[in-house]
This record gives C-alpha cells, structure tokens and sequence, in this order.
C-alpha cells in the first residue's frame, strides 16, 4: 500500500524551492537505529528569504521553533497510516497550523541559523517514527529508452 500511495504522490509532488532545481548539498544517511547519527533529510542550497513552497497538497500540522530553529511541518492526506509527514527548517513560517495549503503554495522564507557552511533549507520525510529520504517522492522511475525503427519502404 505504502508504495503504491508513494508512487501516486510523486506523481503530484514538486521541489519546495526553484526553479531551478536546488542543488543538495547533503544527501540522506539514515541512522542504524533511532538513537544512532545520521542525517535525517536533506540539505539543500538556499539563501536566506529564499521562499519555501508546499511541495505537494497538505495541512500545516506544526509552524513554530524547534530546537531554537523555525520549523514547518507539512502531512500529506491519503500517503497512508500514519500519514507522511515532510518538515523543513531553518524558516520564517507564513503558513499556520491548520492551513490547508496546495502544492507550490508558498510556506515559509529561509531562516538564518542552518547547520550548513552556506545558507540551505533543510528537507525531511517521516512516517510515524520512521525517517524517509524526501527525494523518493520525487523520483519517478528510470527512464527507458525505446529501439528506433524505421517502417519498411512501401
């Protein structure tokens, strides 16, 4: 169920920053257990104000400071039980718990105090407990190439 419902979403999911395409300055390492290191999301490239948009439709479920930090969090309706769930920090929220948003609705400015050398927007994906790269919903598959054929002379 769960990649079904995964597969449909990245069919409707778009970057939360761009165009162009942000380029992602730490991948996804996920920790060997709960307590374990790891990076749980991705860093990608952002200047300060850089605005933050919805990357598919959802409800803002938390808007406010984590940790000393700005952080929106973004559930995604029908991904399944527990729902997922997307964050992203440092930011300035514009939206408010509550908010009822559409993908590419803007969210949130980027906030000063990121954990990069350079300005970035943090990206994360959870599922109740469990941490998820958010770049598997926007894969869409590998690309196949087809033969070329030419139609016989006639």
């Amino acid at each position: 169920m769960h990649t079904t419902t995964t597969l449909l979403l990245a069919l409707t999911l778009c970057w939360p920053l761009g165009p162009p395409v942000p380029e992602i300055t730490r991948p996804w390492r996920p920790p060997a257990g709960p307590y374990a290191p790891g990076h749980r999301g991705i860093d990608l490239a952002a200047p300060e104000g850089a605005t933050v948009r919805a990357p598919a439709d959802g409800t803002v479920t938390f808007a406010g400071p984590v940790g000393g930090r700005g952080t929106l969090t973004l559930t995604l309706p029908r991904t399944g039980t527990p729902p997922l769930r997307t964050t992203f920090t440092p930011v300035t929220p514009l939206a408010r718990a509550g908010d009822r948003v559409r993908a590419g609705d803007p969210l949130a400015h980027v906030a000063p105090g990121t954990h990069c050398p350079r300005s970035c927007l943090h990206w994360g994906l959870r599922r109740g407990d469990r941490y998820l790269d958010p770049l598997t919903l926007l894969r869409r598959g590998p690309s196949r190439l087809l033969p070329v054929t030419t139609a016989p002379a006639r």
